[in-house]
C-alpha cells in the first residue's frame, strides 16, 4: 500500500464526500479510490469512514485522523513547493472559473503573456456568473467580483472595481448629458437586472448619498449585453469602469458626473482552504495582480 497516496485519497473524499469525485479528480476509477481507503483503515485498524448509498461522512476516528493529517500533508505541500521541481517550473493543468465579460476583456487577454512565461502551464477555463462550488467542480481558483460571503475559501484581494455614470457620445449628442444624477429621471437608465432585481444606482457625493432606481426600456443580466446598449447609444449606464475603458480613453464613451463617485468594490482571486497552494496558482494569482495594479480601472 502506498500509505502517502491513501492518505491524499482519504483527506479529498473527506473534503467533497464523494469517492466519484476524487477518482475524476485523480484520473483513476472509483473503485481504486475505494481500495485506497480501505487498505488504509485496515492498516489503521479503524474505520475512517460511514459509507450509505446517499453520502460519505467521517467517523469520530476518521475526523482524528482527518484533522492530523491535513498538517502533514500540507507541511509537505510546502516543503515539495521550496525545494523541489514545481517551484523552479510551475506546471500542470489550472482550472480556472471566470465571469463572462470579465474574463473576455481582462483575463483572456492576459493568458498569452502568462502561457509564455510558464510554457509547462495549462489551462481549462469554466465561464460562470455563478459562484460554482470549487471543491465539487474541481476548481484551483476563481476570480470573483464584488464582496463576498463569510466562507472555508481564502480569497486574496488582487484589484479593484468601481461602478460609473458612463453614455455613449452618440447618445449624449442626440439628448443632452445629465448634470447630476438627480437628471437622471429625465434619460433612458440601462437597468442591470440580478437575481431577477434591478439593481439600484449609488452615488457618493459632497452633499451625501443618492440611490436612483433606474428606470428605461432596456435591461440586462450580464456585462457584456449592458456594454453593447451603451455602445449602441441606447442610454447612460452604472456600470464597471473596466467594461469601457478603451472607449473612455479614446471619447466613444463618457464619463458622466464629476464629484460622485460609487464604492469601490474588490476583485478576489478565491482558492480552497483545504492545502497549501500549488505553484501554479499561486504564480497565476501573483501575475493577475501584477497585471490590475497597472490598470487605470482595476487598481485601487
Amino acid at each position: 500500500m502506498d500509505r502517502l497516496a491513501s492518505m491524499r485519497a482519504f483527506q479529498r473524499v473527506a473534503e467533497t464526500g464523494s469517492f466519484s469525485i476524487v477518482a475524476r479528480e485523480s484520473g483513476v476509477a472509483q473503485p481504486t479510490i475505494s481500495k485506497q481507503i480501505s487498505a488504509l483503515e485496515k492498516y489503521l485498524g479503524a474505520q475512517l469512514l460511514n459509507r450509505t448509498s446517499r453520502n460519505v461522512g467521517l467517523t469520530e476516528a476518521g475526523q482524528e485522523f482527518y484533522q492530523a493529517i491535513s498538517k502533514l500533508l500540507a507541511d509537505l505541500d510546502v516543503a515539495e513547493s521550496r525545494i523541489g521541481r514545481r517551484q523552479a517550473a510551475p506546471s500542470g493543468t489550472l482550472r480556472a472559473t471566470l465571469s463572462a465579460g470579465f474574463g473576455h476583456m481582462h483575463i483572456m487577454p492576459l493568458l498569452p503573456a502568462f502561457l509564455d512565461r510558464y510554457p509547462e502551464i495549462s489551462f481549462d477555463i469554466v465561464i460562470s456568473d455563478r459562484f460554482l462550488d470549487l471543491v465539487e467542480d474541481g476548481l484551483d481558483v476563481a476570480i470573483r467580483l464584488g464582496h463576498l460571503e463569510d466562507s472555508s475559501l481564502i480569497a486574496r484581494r488582487i484589484g479593484f472595481s468601481r461602478r460609473l455614470a458612463v453614455a455613449g457620445r452618440n447618445y449624449l449628442d442626440r439628448y443632452g448629458a445629465p448634470v447630476t444624477p438627480a437628471d437622471l429621471s429625465d434619460h433612458e437608465c440601462i437597468g442591470c437586472v440580478f437575481h431577477g432585481t434591478i439593481q439600484e444606482w449609488r452615488f457618493d457625493g459632497a452633499e451625501g448619498t443618492v440611490i436612483i432606481p433606474p428606470s428605461g426600456r432596456v435591461r440586462a443580466n450580464d456585462a457584456e449585453n449592458i456594454r453593447q446598449a451603451v455602445l449602441s447609444g441606447l442610454g447612460v449606464a452604472h456600470a464597471p469602469g473596466w467594461l469601457f475603458h478603451k472607449e473612455i480613453a479614446s471619447g466613444e464613451v463618457q464619463v458622466l458626473f464629476d464629484g460622485w463617485l460609487t464604492p469601490a468594490e474588490p476583485i478576489h482571486a478565491v482558492r480552497t482552504a483545504t492545502r497549501q497552494p500549488s505553484t501554479k496558482v499561486k504564480v497565476f494569482i501573483d501575475f493577475l495582480a501584477e497585471a490590475f495594479s497597472r490598470h487605470p480601472y482595476l487598481r485601487g
